[in-house]
């Protein structure tokens, strides 16, 4: 499925704001189940607690009108009042056994029951008494200590399952907080893949881009931006490779169109018959013709390339040089010298002779010249130690910036005009 950039990025925005809600929601749930697991205990604990004082109250008063009746004679408006407090027992035993579950609570109230029924048997037949030593009478205290002693065993089972009560409390929260902990980190991990995974499908094409840029900056042209997807980056990849396309074309178009002009320029130079050097603005050499090679005895692979000062250029050519470079302007009739070479082999000897040989045929010609205009050639010998003694003229190239200036060198045994 191919989307474009822009719904790319509104799904990872979705899909993002989903595993948020979806992580908060999960959150939220478990803190609500542990309100609710908490609140229910807390409110059935309550009730416990406050049925339990009833209870206590209950149990109290009734201890303390069997005593009353105990101790004195037995009217009908104790014993009417100690059966209404044996009913309000009841009915608050009834209730605190449909809070519990549990068989020993249950039993214990159960007993309570039974004591508090019994306790009413007695008291409803005492009121027809009117002898304090009536038979029954004496079993009342008997009920009311039983009633205690059981209500004391049920304080005791309720104190146990108080405590448990609170460990299940910090049990509740402890899986709670167990849950919410795994919770937090899926998402985490979540968010991490989804920050590694969803910007790199969307920042990957841009790299390609980026890299093929560097590439053209480098002026490698034989690259190309593969993207199959029909989108926008899609569309930039195509326009992009068409322009390095286009680029490369033109390159090679520029690349001819010098090697061409190298070529007139190496052809004009050689029938100019006068030594002819070019460099840059950083003195390194860009172009002899023939009859410097012939002077100096090199090769191109030996200066071509090369800074001056690191080849054999004679020292005059390279101050010629350094003024003009210094100057960025024209230097007229310079001083050059060219040393002859020291002979040391047969081979050095063949090259000197025909340096010798190039030399006096191109004065010739310079005097047939100056036969024809007329003019007296004054022949000149060369001194010994050189092979060329003259003038030369340097003129700037200039480009927009200086760092991009050649300087052209003619030599000539003549003064220029």
């Amino acid at each position: 499925m191919n989307l474009s950039l822009r719904n790319r990025v509104a799904v990872s925005f979705i899909v993002a704001n989903m595993a948020v809600l979806i992580l908060s929601f999960t959150v939220f749930h478990f803190l609500n189940a542990l309100n609710k697991d908490i609140e229910s205990i807390t409110v059935r604990s309550n009730r416990v607690s406050l049925l339990t004082d009833e209870i206590r109250i209950s149990a109290v008063s009734i201890l303390k009108y069997q005593r009353r009746i105990l101790t004195s004679k037995p009217d009908q408006k104790t014993v009417e009042k100690v059966v209404n407090l044996c009913e309000s027992f009841t009915s608050q035993l009834h209730t605190l056994d449909s809070l519990y579950k549990d068989p020993e609570v249950k039993k214990v109230v159960a007993q309570m029951l039974s004591y508090v029924d019994s306790l009413k048997l007695i008291l409803s037949k005492a009121a027809i008494y009117s002898n304090r030593d009536t038979l029954g009478m004496s079993s009342v205290g008997d009920l009311a200590d039983k009633i205690l002693d059981a209500f004391s065993d049920f304080q005791d089972i309720q104190y146990f399952q108080s405590v448990e009560r609170d460990k299940k409390i910090k049990k509740i929260i402890n899986e709670t907080k167990r849950h919410m902990m795994i919770v937090l980190i899926i998402g985490f991990l979540g968010t991490i893949v989804l920050a590694l995974v969803v910007p790199g499908k969307i920042a990957l094409p841009f790299k390609k881009i980026k890299d093929a840029i560097r590439e053209l900056q480098d002026c490698n042209f034989d690259v190309s931006i593969y993207y199959s997807q029909d989108d926008e980056i899609g569309e930039i990849a195509r326009e992009m490779n068409k322009m390095i396309h286009s680029i490369k074309i033109f390159d090679e178009l520029r690349t001819d169109r010098i090697g061409v002009e190298n070529r007139k320029f190496d052809a004009l130079a050689n029938l100019v018959r006068r030594p002819v050097l070019v460099a840059n603005a950083e003195s390194k050499l860009i172009y002899m013709n023939n009859q410097l090679y012939s002077l100096l005895q090199v090769q191109s692979e030996d200066v071509i390339g090369k800074d001056m000062t690191e080849s054999v250029i004679p020292q005059t050519i390279i101050d010629a040089y350094e003024l003009a470079i210094k100057r960025r302007s024209k230097i007229e009739n310079a001083e050059v010298v060219i040393p002859k070479k020291k002979v040391n082999s047969e081979e050095d000897i063949e090259a000197g002779l025909q340096a010798q040989a190039q030399q006096e045929e191109a004065e010739a010609i310079h005097a047939a010249d100056n036969a024809r205009s007329g003019e007296q050639d004054i022949p000149k010998k060369l001194e010994e130690d050189f092979i060329f003694k003259g003038f030369a003229n340097v003129i700037p190239i200039r480009g927009k910036d200086s760092s991009l200036d050649y300087y052209l060198m003619v030599m000539s045994k003549d003064t220029f005009s």
